[in-house]
């Protein structure tokens, strides 16, 4: 068995795998959404403290897991430099007392891997990973051979949903608060820009229609009613961006399979475009 730990941003997590049947026996995930809603965004100082105290408190319940262990692994990079070094220091502390090896992950990789849980592997695909903090494009011909072909600019699909409630006053997280929100508004009401329209770069970028957004807020001027109608035009152009920047990449490379990750897949809005695209291409 692994066991394996995440603490790159403010959700304290760990796991258990078995390893001869990929099966998940054990895994639970302690939020900080709540701590860090007042602040509208993540305070990298707090999370560290929290992670501190959840993470062995998640830890006491996999006791009885020690003995098969044959090794610990643990989110190395991306994310906060204070909230990686508690899961680290964790996994450093068991890979030492059990006498196991340490594996460091990247957690975008770990993304990929997550498609897996349970099921065999299935290579090659083309990956679309929209997180709060990525959102890119990998082309993953084996579980080490990872190649990405295109990415943000500038912010990231969720990192803009989180900014665009924190101009509405909405809290954090700000994906499902925007969903929520999105749902009773018009799509078409205001006609953002589509960014990068013109351009024949495979790339992301939100930061104009995240500042295109911010207008719309302030022209609002408090009329929070108005405000149904802003995320649900944010939503559809934000989403319009990705689809139109994947069907560009695609005419030129052809998904044999096609996967889409992180937690801001999660967005229902996306799910459903996202759904619509990939049977259109199944079908050409």
């Amino acid at each position: 068995m692994i066991l394996s730990i995440e603490s790159s941003c403010d959700d304290s997590a760990i796991s258990i795998t078995e390893i001869k049947t990929k099966k998940l026996l054990f895994h639970k995930k302690i939020s900080q959404e709540i701590e860090h809603s007042i602040y509208g965004g993540v305070v990298p100082e707090l999370a560290a403290r929290l992670h501190a105290e959840a993470l062995p408190k998640i830890l006491e319940q996999c006791k009885p897991y020690f003995k098969d262990l044959k090794a610990v692994a643990v989110t190395a990079t991306p994310g906060l430099a204070v909230t990686l070094v508690e899961g680290v220091t964790m996994a450093k502390a068991i890979a030492v007392a059990l006498d196991i090896p340490l594996i460091g992950v990247n957690h975008l990789i770990g993304h990929i891997y997550s498609l897996f849980i349970e099921k065999e592997t299935q290579f090659p695909l083309t990956c679309l990973l929209v997180s709060g903090g990525h959102t890119q494009v990998m082309e993953v011909k084996s579980l080490t051979e990872i190649e990405t072909v295109a990415k943000s600019m500038d912010d990231s699909f969720g990192e803009s949903f989180d900014k665009v409630a924190k101009m509405m006053g909405l809290g954090y997280p700000g994906g499902p608060l925007i969903q929520e929100l999105a749902s009773g508004g018009d799509r078409l009401k205001h006609n953002f820009t589509l960014p990068l329209h013109q351009s024949p770069l495979i790339a992301f970028s939100y930061s104009g229609l995240k500042n295109a957004v911010r207008l719309a807020v302030l022209e609002a001027d408090g009329d929070k009613s108005k405000y149904k109608d802003i995320a649900a035009s944010f939503e559809h152009i934000a989403t319009k961006h990705l689809v139109m920047k994947l069907k560009k990449y695609f005419k030129t490379v052809p998904p044999k399979t096609f996967a889409i990750v992180g937690g801001a897949s999660a967005n229902l809005y996306l799910r459903s475009q996202i759904e619509n695209f990939s049977s259109h291409i199944m079908q050409s």
